[in-house]
């Protein structure tokens, strides 16, 4: 039976050639291209807003997952967005198929970038949400406004995702608490939160891939989704625009006072946009 609702989705495992046990959910019934999902810094499988997950299994077969090193996975966390991309890839090739669409956000549109330059032929559709390219405006800095952001959580008791993700209008702030409440929604066999060591890797692995030169974007000639907030502050917003005019055959949707998490906030309008997208 299809599981409906995300929060009550099992935790699944599959093992690589490598001996590294990768940790996934999935959503949707499981015909036509799986869909897979890259997550953000810090993030684990408690951390996709379960609205959107369920909205995009309504007709898309979804899979979640942790990369190494994080979460419930085993492994270490890769040094470099190349070597992220290249596990990401172990996941896909163990399970053997051989096309798949990519859904990204934030880190993980990063490591989006580098699988499909990696192997073009493996992806036939990509969405890039709330991230930049390769040596992008400010990517550099994500480690000081993470940083910062996370003082801010510690003074005022609050989660760092309501500075890192929303705005700070009446309309971010509403948005970031119901998200929040969302993301709490699953009681039982949650996720293992990430540890200091892993998401010290992952803001390392950023930085250095936010002073590399940049790549030749033209080269990616899948259709692609671009879609962020108009008020991005952890990636700053202008590195949508630059993707849009350096990937040949993509569109940009930018939402209203939103920022880094506006497909969280905005998840029927963004889940209506993929759908769309994906079926064309």
């Amino acid at each position: 039976m299809t599981i409906q609702t995300y929060t009550l989705a099992p935790n699944q495992f599959i093992t690589a050639d490598s001996g590294i046990k990768y940790a996934y959910r999935e959503m949707g019934q499981k015909t036509g291209i799986p869909v897979i999902l890259l997550t953000h810094l810090s993030a684990n499988l408690d951390n996709w807003e379960p609205r959107l997950i369920e909205e995009l299994a309504k007709k898309h077969w979804l899979i979640m997952f942790d990369n190494s090193g994080v979460g419930l996975s085993t492994g270490r966390v890769p040094q470099t967005i190349q070597a992220m991309a290249r596990d990401t890839l172990t996941f896909i090739h163990t399970f053997g198929f051989q096309q798949v669409d990519i859904l990204s956000l934030s880190m993980g549109g990063m490591i989006a970038q580098e699988l499909v330059l990696r192997e073009p032929q493996l992806v036939r559709k990509l969405i890039l949400t709330g991230t930049g390219p390769r040596g992008g405006y400010g990517i550099d800095q994500v480690t000081r406004v993470t940083n910062l952001d996370l003082v801010r959580a510690v003074i005022t008791l609050r989660d760092v995702k309501t500075y890192l993700f929303f705005t700070r209008t009446a309309v971010g702030k509403r948005a970031a608490a119901d998200f929040l409440r969302q993301i709490k929604r699953r009681q039982s066999n949650r996720d293992r939160s990430i540890s200091l060591s892993a998401y010290t890797a992952q803001l390392k692995a950023i930085k250095r891939w936010g002073k590399e030169g940049p790549a030749d974007l033209s080269k990616i000639s899948q259709p692609t989704l671009i879609a962020n907030g108009d008020h991005d502050r952890m990636v700053p917003t202008k590195n949508s625009y630059d993707l849009a005019t350096r990937i040949p055959n993509s569109k940009l949707i930018l939402f209203k006072d939103a920022g880094h998490g506006s497909i969280f906030q905005y998840y029927l309008q963004f889940s209506q946009a993929v759908n769309q997208f994906l079926q064309n």
